[in-house]
């Protein structure tokens, strides 16, 4: 059971009306009473804009769709964000991400069988979690293959999604129909 109690559009001041509206207008398409945003809406103005900063990160930044996904579930899965991974796990496969590689991450593995550009993000992702920063070899293979703004969008998603991982978690918002939580404790 979630911290937040679920608010009925009745119980929303006008300015979260509004933001839920804004939300639903763009490619989300609709508010999702389980995710991050649920959570955000009881500081309005901090979720007007990061939903802002994750619409693009999440649908037109100058990464592959792919490799956002791929970034997403690799952040999901060091903080053993459940929601998130449930949601963002079938978009990776969707998006070509190879089911051998989302179960190594499911497990807390190494993904065994990465394209050149999943492991250079991989490597990036895992290192920025692990280190808080990376080190000039996997800069260099991110910003040879994607640029600058690549390098920038792929810290943009690991900082934004590890941020959302953050809320769903200190939230406990619960799994969608009762699924049990996918991800088990990482060692």
């Amino acid at each position: 059971m979630s911290r937040f109690k679920p608010l009925t559009e009745s119980e929303m001041s006008d300015a979260q009306r509004k933001a839920v509206k804004e939300l639903e207008s763009g490619p989300r398409g609709k508010f999702n009473p389980l995710g991050p945003n649920a959570v955000l809406l009881r500081s309005v103005a901090l979720m007007s804009r990061t939903q802002k900063v994750g619409e693009y990160l999440r649908y037109s930044c100058s990464l592959p769709p792919r490799l956002r996904e791929f970034a997403i579930i690799i952040t999901a899965r060091q903080w053993s964000a459940q929601v998130e991974w449930i949601e963002h796990s079938p978009r990776a496969v969707k998006e070509g991400i190879d089911p051998g590689v989302i179960e190594d991450l499911l497990q807390g593995r190494p993904p065994r069988a990465l394209q050149d550009d999943e492991a250079a993000v991989y490597r990036f992702c895992k290192e920025l979690h692990d280190s808080h920063g990376v080190s000039d070899a996997t800069f260099a293979a991110v910003a040879d293959r994607f640029g600058e703004q690549g390098v920038v969008d792929l810290i943009g998603l690991t900082g934004y999604y590890t941020m959302l991982a953050m809320v769903l978690n200190v939230a406990q918002q619960p799994l969608p129909g009762g699924v049990a939580p996918p991800l088990p404790a990482l060692q």
